[in-house]
């Protein structure tokens, strides 16, 4: 078992409707130790790349993707699901589903922070049906960039997000991935790796 998995069994709260919280530690309240920690495992993991770009989604996937590009000493850049004033020039754009929210966005890149000559290291904190991720891939694609590598802290391995991305032919690592869990029991059962 590794650390995040321990982690998530020891501070993470299984809720009904497929849902993990892991609040207190990752994606609202962060541990920046354990953030460290996986930038460094991420690094470990991709290490044989060259990473010229770390992509993300906000907002939870943002601190995750730092300790990333930190540990790789590139660039990290997020889709943003809002337009904002301070926002301007040509943006590629793409609309993602959110599981969690339950709600569509549409997320922007402006042209300026993605090229065709980046190699991209696309990260995020959960994958469940692989639609943020989607969203990431269709930004990347229009920007002629090479996504050399996918990194997930949690994927929930019950749902078909990691299979139908891994069957595109992506090489995508995921920290923990959980076969099953229960509310009533709170108990979370991880795939081997």
């Amino acid at each position: 078992m590794n650390f995040l998995e321990e982690r998530i069994l020891k501070d993470g709260i299984v809720k009904e409707g497929n849902v993990l919280k892991v609040d207190s530690f990752l994606n609202h309240q962060m541990d920046v130790n354990l953030l460290d920690e996986i930038g460094k495992e991420f690094h470990r993991r991709f290490a044989d790349l060259n990473i010229t770009k770390v992509l993300t989604i906000e907002a939870s996937g943002i601190a995750i993707a730092y300790a990333v590009a930190r540990c790789f000493n590139v660039p990290m850049v997020f889709a943003k699901k809002t337009q904002s004033i301070n926002i301007d020039g040509d943006m590629y754009t793409t609309e993602v589903e959110s599981f969690t929210h339950k709600n569509r966005n549409q997320v922007i890149v402006s042209k300026r922070f993605l090229s065709s000559e980046d190699k991209l290291l696309i990260v995020d904190d959960f994958l469940a049906n692989g639609c943020a991720l989607q969203g990431l891939l269709s930004i990347a694609e229009l920007s002629g960039a090479s996504v050399e590598g996918i990194g997930i802290a949690i994927e929930k391995g019950f749902q078909y997000g990691g299979r139908s991305i891994r069957n595109l032919g992506y090489r995508l690592e995921s920290l923990a991935i959980v076969e099953s869990m229960d509310a009533a029991t709170q108990t979370i059962v991880f795939r081997e790796q």
